[in-house]
């Protein structure tokens, strides 16, 4: 069995990427094969390979993707998808798994998932690795039904599923973001607050009761320094980006490499997958590419205004 896949021989930029073709065996108990419909992109994937100090070079060649959506091609003997049952040709939805530029995956049952009708392969393969961090950023501090809480970066992925997530829980979210992104705020239920200059006072002013927590989804000094002015206690400010400073600063920090963030994640998939199922947790999807684009892909991404999520589809390379 064939196998395209993106791998990293090397730390560098997406030029670095190489398309290999491998074998790939049948699945054995405890395994399915699956036909990649889309890839989900994430920054986290080009961070994984990105240079930088304390690279472990042991690592390479290094596989990219950490989620995809398609179809079932094999089940290993008496295996079930995670979510139960499973046989060859339904659609299913993998995270978390580290290969996912491919146009097939072997991976353990225990990350696979049917995917719901509600959303498409490119949307579904784009769910879980935003939507279980921004699960547990909602978790750890605390929010509950009533808060009033502040969310940096809120038009991004993991924004937007915090906001979505948020508006379930009956949480006001303060999401700040540029003026060209407002309504994304507003359509996923947030107030949007325009970052920059006087932000603190624009957030004092949106909320004269104060603040329950702070979210921080982008990692600036400025995301940092008016969490801290508005939220009191420092363990209901989290961040996914902003880790030089946490020890001196006294905040969370979580990201999925964590072993508490990895079991919280793995935890939560079912009831995420259950809410986009009913409608209550949209991916947005900016554009797709050929499989074959994705180093161009990735620049677009680490950009950082793709405008929505990126997804990579195998079979438009034989288009």
């Amino acid at each position: 069995m064939r196998s395209r896949r993106w791998v990293a021989p090397e730390f560098g930029g997406p030029e670095v990427l190489q398309l290999v073709e491998e074998d790939l065996a049948q699945p054995t108990a405890g395994q399915v094969l699956v036909t990649v419909r889309a890839a989900g992109m994430n920054p986290a994937d080009y961070k994984g390979f990105a240079p930088g100090p304390g690279k472990d070079a042991s690592v390479l060649p290094k596989t990219v993707g950490f989620e995809v959506a398609g179809v079932v091609e094999a089940l290993g003997p008496e295996t079930e998808l995670a979510s139960g049952g499973g046989a060859v040709g339904d659609a299913v939805l993998a995270f978390r798994i580290y290969d996912g530029y491919a146009s097939r995956v072997l991976i353990p049952a225990a990350d696979v998932f049917a995917k719901p009708d509600a959303l498409d392969f490119p949307a579904a393969a784009n769910l879980l690795l935003a939507a279980t961090t921004a699960a547990e950023m909602l978790h750890v501090t605390g929010v509950a039904e009533g808060d009033t809480i502040v969310l940096h970066g809120a038009s991004g992925a993991v924004g937007v599923s915090v906001l979505q997530q948020a508006r379930e829980l009956g949480v006001r979210v303060l999401g700040t973001a540029g003026e060209r992104n407002a309504a994304v705020v507003r359509r996923y239920g947030g107030v949007p607050v325009v970052y920059g200059d006087g932000l603190e006072g624009r957030l004092r002013a949106e909320a004269p009761d104060g603040v329950a927590a702070a979210l921080d989804a982008v990692g600036t000094d400025e995301a940092v320094d008016v969490s801290l002015a508005l939220v009191p206690d420092r363990q209901r400010i989290v961040s996914i980006a902003a880790f030089g400073r946490v020890e001196a600063e006294g905040y969370r920090v979580i990201g999925g490499t964590m072993p508490d963030s990895a079991r919280f994640r793995d935890a939560a998939r079912s009831r995420l997958i259950d809410l986009a199922a009913r409608g209550r947790l949209e991916v947005p999807v900016a554009q797709t590419f050929p499989l074959s684009e994705a180093p161009r892909a990735l620049d677009l991404l680490a950009g950082g205004h793709p405008g929505g999520k990126l997804a990579l589809l195998p079979q438009a390379d034989d288009l």
